[in-house]
This record gives C-alpha cells, sequence and structure tokens, in this order.
C-alpha cells in the first residue's frame, strides 16, 4: 500500500474524531475530495430543485471533476490536517 494511501485512510479516520464539527461548506468539500479519490469523477446526473442536500453534494463532487485520485487524497489528507 502507497505511502499516500495510508495517508489518505488515517486522515479518513481522522475526520470522524475531530473535536468540533466543521461548517457545512467544509464538509461538502471533504465529501468531494472523498469521492474523487475513491470514485473519481462525477457522471450521475444532478439532482432536482426539491434535493436541495443531493444537488449540494452532486456540486462539490463536480467541482473536483477532473482531479487525479492521488492529487485528491493528498488534498483531503491537507484539509483534514488543518482542521485538526
Amino acid at each position: 500500500m502507497s505511502d499516500l494511501k495510508t495517508q489518505f485512510e488515517a486522515a479518513v479516520a481522522n475526520s470522524k474524531k475531530l473535536s468540533e464539527r466543521p461548517d457545512n461548506s467544509t464538509l461538502l468539500k471533504m465529501y468531494g475530495l472523498y469521492k474523487q479519490a475513491t470514485v473519481g469523477d462525477n457522471a450521475e446526473k444532478k439532482p432536482g430543485f426539491s434535493d436541495m442536500v443531493g444537488r449540494a453534494k452532486w456540486d462539490a463532487r463536480n467541482g473536483f471533476k477532473g482531479t487525479s485520485g492521488d492529487d485528491a487524497m493528498q488534498q483531503y489528507v491537507d484539509l483534514i490536517q488543518s482542521l485538526s
């Protein structure tokens, strides 16, 4: 397992142990980076207007479209470290 993957998995575990809940925009950034790192580019259809949470998540994930998995992992690790 690569060092980056190990750091990423540790950051995912640490994200659940943060002393303070991050604001919504930070949570959406975490979600987008996590999905980009683990799944890749968003290929799902954008949810309708009535699904506010789904649209916010879709937008957050789509914002990282084209980012490589390794870059997304590193950004996620850096973000969690900045919150700890």
